[in-house]
């Protein structure tokens, strides 16, 4: 079993790049954003999940998925997955 803090998946959703390894219902293509402004990678979309990083502005975050105002994807930077504000992003 992969880690979802460092493999894109979910039980409804994985990284294309992973699809030679886990089978999932849908596949995303990366789409590749750099924050406009800092703000915390957390584990889960709710804003007081565990913080995994905190990434800057400038940082490159490859985003697979938007529910509502919270983007989820990498962060490749720091090898990590995790949902982030879409206002964060550029």
């Amino acid at each position: 079993m992969l880690d979802p803090r460092t493999h894109a998946v979910r039980p409804d959703l994985a990284d294309v790049r992973l699809a030679d390894r886990v089978f999932a219902p849908h596949y995303a293509a990366p789409v590749e954003r750099r924050l406009s402004a800092g703000s915390s990678l957390r584990l889960d979309r709710k804003g007081d999940s565990e913080i995994l990083a905190e990434l800057g502005a400038g940082d490159m975050f490859e985003m697979l998925d938007v529910i509502g105002d919270t983007a989820w994807g990498v962060a490749p930077g720091r090898g990590l997955v995790g949902y982030l504000p879409v206002a964060a992003l550029a």
